[in-house]
């Protein structure tokens, strides 16, 4: 069956971007192999998380598909996946990764190219205002009136944030500013990490007229590390509730900035028609936080909250070319973030004329995932009494993260793809899989019954429901049974990045204009609207 599909070629995927027809080019490698280089609009879905990803981030089964890896053999194990899943025009990008690079085409190295390309083409024709560490330390050292906003998401801010600093993820600062900083005079600071979110969180407050002074701490806490600066740890600093009047201000300049940046207006029942239809995907997202998404939200909308949608746009639009919808019941977010979206080249729409009676669901977003028959299971007390027998191994498919955090005493940790390519498990007379929940675990089932021959149970709720049971755990990188490849070392999270990936990667970042112009497929169109 593998031999069956056929090939696509660079110069057929640079067309239809070109021609802003829909495609999916998928890297099936492990997220770090992915960063190490790729083309612009690919996106990484990999082989092991393929079964609990793909049919959220391509959800419509007759859209084409192109896969690919470089040389590794992962191509073709996936491309039948998804033919098993009723993907209907699935085929193999032509050589490979080496094709597309020997056929002319740019590779990009880390992950969410397409959106951090775009901020620095957004701060290099808007002259984004920003200072730099030290400035900004003074700022805070002196009596003026001065507040930091980090556009991060509220985990990454916990972690390590400017000195005073206050949580905003992007989307919510048009929203919440006026009432963070109520003065004209009081100067606004946005950072995120690196540079991406606190441009476009800077520009936004730019393009909705903000009165205040803003300006973007420049290369974030990076910047600020790089400078000698201390930064603080585990705060809780978060915006509170927004006032009627910030509300009516924000939403009306929402809407100016989306209107200017040719964002699409539908109703409820134009949605509806869309999603009725098979020509084209419709990607729904609620773009507000978390708790006012799980309180009540539109039946079939996914929780991405702005910020994050347009920093990690090809991470939930994985369908170059598609249509996407934004929902929320103030509408300034949903106007703010469509308003990125469309400058990036997104066929986009802000869903007016709903509001609470329409949001009839509750809790959080739950993926869709192929099924799967009933499966033996094994409670977490009955696992621990294999395990003092002995003859049990316990295989973890959590992320390598995770599995360092905390695992299962004697687990072993790998992923998906090892198992495909046929790797070497420990010896066992059974093996129990796990992870986070057991959820992709139980996707392995199938291959580690074939490879070995011997009997496989499936832990119920996974390291969750082992944990919740006060069972032990252990630590440390104890028995891994393959490179921690599964996900990217990005130098701007954590705080113990060296001083010289933290100054490669702002290099990096400066240099991606120049990579745009030589793709030449980005149909990026930015709007300028500078300081007065």
């Amino acid at each position: 069956m593998a031999d069956t599909f056929t090939t696509r070629r660079y110069q057929d995927i640079r067309q239809a971007l070109l021609q802003r027809q829909e495609l999916a080019l998928l890297d099936v490698r492990e997220e770090a192999q992915y960063a190490e280089g790729h083309p612009l609009f690919a996106v990484n879905v990999a082989l092991s998380k393929l079964e609990i990803e793909v049919l959220n981030r391509i959800p419509r089964l007759t859209t084409p598909v192109t896969v690919y890896d470089n040389g590794e053999g992962l191509a073709k194990i996936a491309a039948e996946r998804l033919s098993a899943l009723g993907y209907q025009d699935v085929a193999l990008l032509e050589g490979g990764l080496q094709g597309w690079l020997d056929a002319g085409g740019e590779l990009f190295i880390d992950v969410n190219s397409p959106s951090k390309a775009f901020g620095e083409l957004v701060e290099s024709r808007n002259h984004t205002p920003s200072l730099p560490a030290e400035e900004v330390n003074a700022l805070l050292q002196s009596d003026e009136s001065v507040v930091v906003l980090d556009s991060r998401r509220f985990d990454e801010y916990q972690t390590m944030s400017i000195p005073g600093g206050i949580s905003v993820p992007g989307a919510e600062l048009v929203l919440r500013v006026r009432d963070l900083a109520p003065s004209p005079e009081t100067k606004v600071i946005v950072n995120c990490a690196g540079r991406t979110r606190s441009i476009i969180g800077t520009q936004s407050l730019v393009n909705a007229g903000i009165r205040n002074p803003v300006y973007a701490l420049r290369n974030g806490t990076i910047g600020w590390t790089l400078a000698g600066l201390e930064l603080e740890h585990g705060q809780n600093r978060r915006y509170g509730e927004v006032s009627e009047t910030a509300q009516i201000q924000a939403a009306r300049s929402a809407r100016d900035v989306a209107d200017k940046a040719g964002v699409k207006r539908i109703t409820l029942a134009d949605l509806h028609s869309l999603q009725q239809q098979d020509r084209r995907t419709v990607y729904l997202f609620d773009v507000r936080d978390g708790e006012e998404y799980a309180a009540g939200h539109l039946p079939g909308a996914r929780h991405v909250p702005g910020g994050q949608l347009v920093q990690e746009t090809d991470h939930y639009a994985s369908v170059r070319g598609a249509k996407v919808v934004l929902v929320d019941d103030k509408g300034v977010r949903a106007n703010m973030s469509a308003s990125w979206l469309a400058q990036m080249g997104w066929d986009v729409a802000v869903l007016d004329g709903v509001g609470p009676e329409e949001f009839t669901a509750t809790g959080n977003w739950s993926p869709a995932v192929p099924p799967l028959a009933p499966q033996p299971e094994v409670e977490p007390i009955q696992l621990a009494e294999w395990l003092k027998e002995g003859r049990t191994q316990v295989l973890d498919f959590t992320t390598s993260a995770n599995y360092v955090a905390a695992h299962i005493p004697g687990a072993a940790w790998l992923q998906r793809a090892l198992l495909s390519l046929n790797g070497t498990l420990p010896a066992a007379e059974r093996y129990v899989v796990t992870c986070g929940s057991s959820m992709l675990a139980r996707y392995a089932v199938a291959d580690i019954e074939r490879l070995t021959g011997k009997p496989v149970v499936v832990l119920k709720g996974g390291n969750t429901a082992w944990k919740a049971a006060g069972l032990p755990v252990e630590q440390g990188e104890a028995l891994l049974l393959q490179p921690r490849s599964d996900r990217y070392r990005r130098p701007y999270e954590g705080t113990d990045n060296s001083a010289e990936a933290m100054q490669a990667y702002l290099d990096w970042e400066f240099g991606l204009i120049a990579q745009l112009d030589r793709d030449g497929t980005h149909g990026f169109s930015v709007v300028t609207q500078k300081v007065a």
